[in-house]
């Protein structure tokens, strides 16, 4: 029987979502003939984490699902004994990538990656804390449907299973690799105040995403679908198409990847900065594998937490470095999307060398157009007043230091992704779970039973 792994990071409450994912995994295992390893990544504080469990110890799933839910305690764990047995030669370093103190979206993902290929995985479905799923006549709208139905099959073979195919028939023999959708209802990231404020200030920002030399017309057009998702209307029924996905109609909170993409690239492990786990879609993407983009969008909503001066301030600074970090990515960008293809060897596998050199490339790029978007949201921020000008003059301090930063965060990609093949390659003899007083030794993962975890 084929396992997947369906994962939930995250840092805060949310224990309905937890009941939510977790009915997602019992009607795959029901209905779609696989075992379900569902992944709980736990880094919320002692009271809410103890809701979180009992949630997990109450629910009575499916046969065939698994339920793994890990502290930060656990999860470091594994990783020190995965890296250990690696033999990399900066097992520390390692660690921190993949365990940071500050938040870190593709980091928290990285780690679902290779507790996957721990319990022999085929695919990864990732879904969000802030998110929960669409209902029609009753029903809910799981989107495991769609990624079961296509992920891993020939694009040949796959054709017969969507709504329409638009791809050329020269990618008839490559897998399929990526299946997602997108989110309906608020803005992906919480900026909606700002184009209330001043919409000439919405532009002046958002456009900081594009590459400088781009014409003011792609800019326009970018800032208009940036950050919406496929907007409010609500699912009424199924639409799926086999192609190349764009990245920008996808998103992290409702996406699944093949293991032969995640187990050969990681995400960027940038910490304190947005969109660092959209790597992987543009990989797929310019690298012309194809992918399945469906229409089961989840629903989006913000925490409270975001409405606190303190959750303000910190999501605007990754804001800020998700700009920033953009300097080097459109750099990788532009050069995966000129490679096309070249990006895969023989068998249709990514190439995590050229991704690395790409990386690496990138931190040697000029800095002088960070320097002016850190100008262009300061004098914005500075314009909009109140909390924003508070945020500006927390810039005004720290520029120089998130100019380093970013640039340390795109060596820190190159180095994990040059380290990567080992580790995947050790996690998968690692035991996720080791009895207490054990010695680490590997335990192939079981298809029965529950696995329960609290601190």
């Amino acid at each position: 029987m084929r396992r997947i792994c369906l994962t939930l990071p995250t840092n805060r409450p949310c224990t309905e979502a937890i009941s939510d994912i977790g009915e997602e995994a019992d009607h795959a295992a029901g209905h779609l003939g696989v075992e379900v390893h569902l992944l709980i990544l736990d880094s919320s504080g002692k009271d809410a984490f103890a809701e979180h469990a009992e949630v997990v110890a109450k629910a009575r799933r499916a046969p065939n699902v698994i339920t793994h839910h890990l502290d930060e305690t656990q999860q470091r764990d594994f990783l020190r004994r995965a890296i250990r047995r690696s033999g990399a030669a900066e097992p520390d370093l390692l660690l921190d990538l993949m365990l940071p103190s500050g938040v870190s979206y593709g980091a928290c993902t990285n780690r679902a990656f290779l507790i996957a290929a721990a319990l022999g995985c085929r695919s990864v479905h990732r879904r969000d804390s802030d998110s929960t799923y669409q209902v029609l006549n009753g029903e809910t709208v799981f989107p495991i449907h769609h990624e079961l139905t296509s992920l891993g099959k020939r694009a040949a073979d796959a054709a017969g299973g969507v709504s329409e195919t638009v791809l050329d028939p020269a990618h008839a023999a490559k897998p399929v690799v990526m299946v997602g959708s997108s989110f309906v209802g608020e803005l992906s990231v919480d900026i909606g105040e700002i184009a209330r404020l001043d919409n000439d200030v919405y532009h002046d920002v958002v456009s900081l995403w594009a590459p400088r030399h781009w014409t003011d017309e792609q800019k326009r057009e970018l800032v208009e679908e940036s950050f919406r998702g496929a907007g409010t209307a609500p699912f009424v029924r199924d639409h799926s198409t086999l192609t190349h996905v764009d990245p920008m109609r996808v998103d992290m909170c409702n996406i699944s990847f093949l293991d032969e993409v995640y187990e050969r690239v990681p995400l960027p492990p940038a910490t304190d900065t947005i969109g660092s786990d959209y790597f992987l879609m543009h990989l797929v993407h310019d690298g012309t594998l194809p992918g399945v983009l469906h229409n089961r969008n989840i629903v989006n909503h913000y925490t409270a937490e975001r409405r606190t001066d303190a959750g303000f301030m910190a999501y605007q600074l990754r804001f800020t470095k998700f700009f920033l970090s953009m300097l080097y990515f459109n750099f990788i960008y532009e050069r995966m999307a000129a490679a096309g293809a070249a990006l895969l060897d023989d068998d249709f596998h990514v190439r995590p060398e050229t991704v690395a050199a790409l990386a690496r490339q990138s931190a040697g790029a000029d800095r002088e157009e960070n320097v002016h978007r850190l100008d262009v949201i300061e004098r914005s921020y500075r314009r909009l007043g109140g909390r924003y000008a508070e945020f500006a003059e927390t810039l005004a301090s720290r520029g120089r230091r998130l100019l380093e930063e970013a640039r340390a965060d795109i060596e820190d990609f190159a180095l994990l992704t040059e380290a990567w093949h080992s580790l995947v390659r050790a996690s998968r003899s690692t035991a996720v779970h080791r009895p207490a007083g054990s010695a680490d030794v590997h335990r192939p993962a079981t298809s029965t039973g529950m696995h329960r975890s609290s601190r």
